[in-house]
This record gives structure tokens, C-alpha cells and sequence, in this order.
């Protein structure tokens, strides 16, 4: 049942002719229902809230999400992943519960579909978006954060909800990368109340959210993110830099049979340790195209100096 407070936020929004803050009100109490088990009644204040788009919104929808929206249809697979077995785990996880979600709809559960993916620069976390695209057979919308985020006031929040409106309705893979652009801390003193209002627009929409699409939030800065969003993801996965069994199986993967025999060695991982997963594929394809090049397998010097130049192409250990 609705509570007190529910009920006159929907009669003060109506009262007040604020059409979005009434559509709001309504979805809230839509999630509230369906968190009460009360799916189909849930369902049918979800359809009403949405039937009352008029045909301006329409029309600024298509526009703007054309431009907001990279889509693409992946072809990477798992087995092109080199990450830990529990990281495998989380992610095959996502796509079983996916493909078996009507099974666990019918035990009361829903599928684990909003996820927040963590973790140092280029090991993993974009890949790991197209291949759940990928495996499930899904359209990937990657959200361009630069056309998201304005500087007028209101208009990324409404942004925002054109997007949810459009997870909605098209099934899909929906990416969030440098998801911290809109998920700071709302505690830092150098948020202005926009960025603050963003965020809390982003916490409903997800909250609210019942579609059957993935949104995949992707952040390099864990540490920034506002504590509040994790109570919102079904799931947290954890990137970080490749071990030592990690970085010669991507080698092995990478360089295929176009390297002499047992050439990754101690000298070779202990640079390769400094190096994240993107890195280290870029310094395997620098050190083919040399060997191409040069009419030769590729050896321990070819591959030492491809991966010393990934290095030093930060300027230093701390850059």
C-alpha cells in the first residue's frame, strides 16, 4: 500500500501541474509496490506514468539519444578474457542469470542486470561490457558522458531520464564509462549542487528501473564514488593489473604461434608487471608488426623493447 507520504507527494505534484515530479511520484510508488511482491499492480502504474509522454518528448528523444548513444553489436567472447577465476565467476554468473531469469522470476528473484565495474585503467572493464553484449546476443549503448554532461541546469538530469526511458524500451547492453563524471561524492566540497543533483536523479532512475536490460556503470576512481551507489548495483567486479599467470596467458593469446620457444621470461614479466592488460596486447602487437616487418619470428628483444616503450610512455611509475 501507498504510504501517507507517497500520497501527498502525488496529490501536492498533480495539484502543482509539475508533470515530471508527478511521473516521478508515481514510478516511486510503482517500486515500491514491486519491492512489496505487488508486480502486476507495479506494472500498471509503471505503464501509466510512461503513457503520458507527450509527442514533444518524443521528438527530443530521438534527437538527443542519437547523439548520446555510440551502439554496436560486439563479437568479443569470454574465452577472449584473461582475468581471475573469481572475476570469470562474477561475469558468467551475470550472463547464466540472465539467459535463466524467467526461472528465477517465477521463485520471486530477479537477475542480477545493474552492475558497477571498478578497477585500474585498461584491465578489462570496457571488454567485459562488450562480451556480456556479445554472449547475450545484445546491442551495446555505450553513453557518451561529454554529451550527457551540461552546464545548464536540469537538462542533464532530463537527459538522464530520456536515457532510463530508453533502457526501457529497447533491451540492451547500457554502458556508463568514467561513470564518475555523474557519481562523485555528493560530500566533496568541490561538487556544485548540479553534479549533486545529477547523481541523486541517476540513484532514482536505477532504483526505479525494472527493465530486462544490463546498465554497467565502468569507473577508474572507486575511491570518489558516493557510498550511496553501491546499495544501488546488484554486483561490484574488482580490475586490477595482471598477475603473474594472467600476463603470460595474454601474451600466449596475443602472439600466437609468432614467437620463439620460451621466450617469456623473469626478465620479461617483471617489466610486464608495470603494465595493465591493454597495455601489455598493445606491446604484443608493436612487437608483431616488428617481426613482420623485419621478416623474423619475434624474439626476447623485439618483445622487451615493445614493452619498456609502454612504459616509459607514461613518463614515469606515478604518471
Amino acid at each position: 500500500m501507498a504510504t501517507a507520504a507517497q500520497i501527498k507527494a502525488l496529490i501536492k505534484t498533480h495539484f502543482d501541474g509539475n508533470e515530471e515530479q508527478f511521473k516521478t511520484a508515481v514510478l516511486q510508488l510503482a517500486a515500491n509496490e514491486a519491492k512489496l511482491g505487488h508486480s502486476k499492480l507495479a506494472r500498471e502504474l509503471k505503464d501509466l506514468a510512461l503513457s503520458g509522454r507527450n509527442k514533444k518528448a518524443e521528438i527530443i528523444k530521438l534527437n538527443n539519444l542519437n547523439s548520446m548513444f555510440i551502439i554496436s553489436t560486439p563479437t568479443d567472447r569470454i574465452s577472449d578474457l584473461v582475468v581471475t577465476h573469481e572475476l570469470r565467476n562474477s561475469i558468467e554468473r551475470i550472463l547464466n542469470e540472465f539467459l535463466q531469469r524467467n526461472k528465477l522470476s517465477k521463485h520471486g528473484f530477479a537477475n542480477r542486470r545493474k552492475i558497477l565495474l571498478e578497477g585500474s585503467p585498461g584491465t578489462g572493464k570496457t571488454m567485459t561490457a562488450r562480451i556480456i553484449a556479445s554472449e547475450l546476443g545484445l546491442p551495446l549503448f555505450t553513453i557518451q558522458m561529454d554529451k550527457l554532461v551540461t552546464k545548464y541546469m536540469g537538462e542533464t538530469s532530463a537527459k538522464l531520464r530520456l536515457i532510463f526511458n530508453n533502457i526501457e524500451d529497447e533491451t540492451g547492453v547500457y554502458l556508463f564509462d568514467e561513470f564518475d563524471a555523474i557519481g562523485a561524492n555528493r560530500n566533496l566540497d568541490n561538487e556544485v549542487g548540479e553534479i549533486r543533483r545529477v547523481l541523486n536523479s541517476f540513484l532514482q532512475f536505477l532504483e526505479q528501473d525494472s527493465s530486462d536490460s544490463i546498465i554497467i556503470a565502468a569507473t577508474n576512481n572507486r575511491g570518489i564514488l558516493d557510498q550511496a551507489l553501491f546499495r544501488r548495483f546488484d554486483d561490484v567486479l574488482h580490475y586490477s593489473l595482471p598477475d603473474v599467470q594472467a600476463i603470460t596467458q595474454l601474451m600466449k593469446n596475443r602472439l600466437c604461434d609468432y614467437v620463439e620457444a620460451d621466450i617469456i621470461d623473469e626478465r620479461i614479466i617483471k617489466i610486464a608487471a608495470e603494465l595493465s592488460h591493454s597495455d601489455i596486447s598493445l606491446a604484443c602487437d608493436n612487437a608483431l608488426k616488428d617481426a613482420i616487418l623485419s621478416g623474423i619470428r619475434i624474439n626476447r628483444d623485439f618483445l622487451m623493447k615493445s614493452l619498456s616503450e609502454r612504459f616509459s610512455a607514461y613518463g614515469s611509475k606515478e604518471a
